[in-house]
């Protein structure tokens, strides 16, 4: 998280100044440092509950003691740091909140400290969810260091990509890319060809263009950015296994298995060799190979890597961490892929109480629990529980995220799915329409998810037997499905299968034979390559 770095850079500081802060003579500051120490010490072990012990007692002894405000700038920050860690926002932000208060008193608003503690404080907005919050402080942040540095600081940059990164949380992708592009150019006229920080630059561009499925941009960047960092880390490094997995899901997007695969492993295993078995990192990493396997029906690999990743959570976080509700979701939807529903919906119950209760009940990741429940019971017929979490689920992102979010026009496709099933067509036309012209708003016109839109409009008016407006939705749906996925990808073979239908039903056998002998042959390539070797 760039606030955490931020504040860990600055603690390092500090840290530095603490011998060089006007002594007060007396056993009791002796053992106000001594807290102080063992609470940071305690912190970059990652022994949060001992660091929180020791840090509290720390600022109550200074505050006792009526020592002056410099005191309280590590402890206060170190502190803070240990709640973000243990994702307790509501805990962090009046501590970053008086901090900003004291380094403004001290230092004057223009202080690049000062533009730290913006930093610190805008991510415990945003990590709550709170981007209207969150956006101001990037801002200011972002202005301070524009007037404190020169033009091509490489502290530009990384204000750049704090604010660009919020605007990518909300789907905001126009808005976005300007400031990527202008960091990664200022990060390549300040610094070195090869330094470690143009990758991060690159990175960060890259997996904008993957959101937006501009797969072939994404992945010119990726490349470059694991060439940097071999170059930089030798090729057994964690930033290189980073650089490994996101070029994995490159592919991993397009149904490129043969050359994610091979990438998945590497980080996988490079990762293992430098953080241990047992590391939050490598959850990540066993996720994104066992998502790679569920994609193409391997489920067998796919669940005891799933099953790794949420003990590895809940080992390390506790049951109540939101990436272990992640990890729940994650075998939930494995489950689901199987019709073992039972499995998948306790699962997903169990996921969503843990997001409602520490992300509150208008975060967009418990906008996503209540899409996926819903989910589940939508493939069950259970329509009537169905419904009310889409809506739930459809008013939060609205609130949180705004009108034209991916997310959204996700959840309001599957709603438009949802009524089509129930035959309430004219409930149906505008979610599915709403969610086509978002997609469209944002990805632009080829893209797999405006595919998915093409198709839900095109088997809404085929339930209706207007077919010729079905028509021109599936030609046009499956000539963008083959230039973002692929003539081969196994989503394809649905597609193939539905307009087949439509062949049939207005009496065009031949075409339609042709067209499901097509479908057929994908779905023999596809059980060919997913069959375990």
């Amino acid at each position: 998280m760039i606030g955490t770095t931020n504040g860990c850079m600055w603690l390092l500081v500090l840290l530095g100044y603490l011998t060089l802060w006007a002594p007060v003579a007396s056993a009791q500051k002796t053992a106000w440092e001594k807290y102080q120490r063992a609470g940071v010490h305690a912190y970059k072990q990652g022994l949060y509950a001992e660091a929180e012990h020791q840090l509290t007692t720390a600022l109550e002894e200074a505050e006792r003691l009526g020592l002056p405000d410099q005191h309280l700038i590590v402890p206060l920050t170190t502190l803070a740091l240990v709640y973000s860690a243990q994702n307790q926002p509501e805990k962090a932000e009046p501590l970053y909140q008086r901090l900003l208060m004291l380094r403004e008193t001290a230092l004057g608003p223009d202080h690049l400290e000062v533009a730290a503690c913006l930093d610190n404080l805008a991510e415990v907005y945003e990590a709550q969810g709170q981007y209207t919050r969150a956006e101001p402080f990037y801002q200011r942040a972002l202005s301070i260091r524009e007037k404190a540095l020169k033009p091509t600081h490489p502290g530009i940059a990384s204000s750049l990509d704090n604010l660009a990164g919020l605007y990518e949380a909300q789907g905001q992708y126009s808005q976005a890319e300007p400031l990527y592009q202008r960091a990664l150019m200022l990060r390549e006229q300040a610094l070195k060809p090869d330094h470690p920080s143009i990758a991060t630059s690159l990175d960060n561009l890259a997996e904008l263009y993957r959101a937006q499925g501009r797969y072939t941009d994404a992945e010119a960047l990726h490349q470059r950015a694991l060439s940097i960092r071999e170059h930089a880390f030798g090729p057994q490094h964690l930033h290189v296994a980073t650089s490994l997995n996101n070029l994995a899901l490159v592919y991993a997007d397009q149904g490129q298995y043969a050359q994610a695969d091979p990438l998945f492993q590497r980080a996988a295993a490079m990762a293992e060799e430098v953080l241990g078995p047992d590391h939050p990192e490598m959850a990540t990493m066993l996720n994104n190979l066992a998502e790679a396997y569920r994609s193409r029906e391997q489920y067998g690999k796919a669940e005891p890597l799933h099953q790794r990743a949420l003990n590895i959570r809940e080992q390390v976080l506790g049951p109540e961490h939101p990436d272990v509700a992640a990890s729940r979701y994650n075998l939930a939807g494995l489950y689901a892929a199987q019709g073992q529903y039972g499995k998948a919906e306790s699962l997903y119950v169990h996921a969503l109480a843990v997001r409602e209760k520490t992300l509150g009940p208008d975060h967009a990741d418990t906008a996503a629990g209540l899409n996926s429940l819903a989910e589940i019971y939508r493939a069950q017929g259970q329509y009537d529980k169905a419904e009310p979490l889409y809506l739930r689920a459809v008013a939060t992102w609205k609130k949180t995220l705004g009108p034209h979010h991916a997310d959204l026009a996700t959840c309001l496709n599957n709603l438009a799915e949802l009524y089509r099933a129930q035959g309430h067509y004219t409930k149906a036309e505008p979610l599915a329409l709403q969610a086509l012209a978002v997609r469209e708003r944002l990805f632009g016109p080829d893209h797999a998810d405006v595919t998915t839109s093409l198709h839900t409009l095109a088997l809404l008016y085929v339930a209706q037997a207007q077919y010729d407006q079905a028509e021109p939705l599936y030609v046009r749906a499956m000539a963008t499905g083959e230039q973002t996925l692929g003539p081969d990808h196994a989503d394809m073979a649905v597609l193939l299968d539905n307009y087949a239908a439509l062949l049939r039903q207005t009496q065009r056998d031949t075409r339609a034979f042709t067209i499901q002998a097509r479908a057929k042959a994908i779905r023999t390539r596809y059980a060919e390559q997913s069959s375990p070797q």
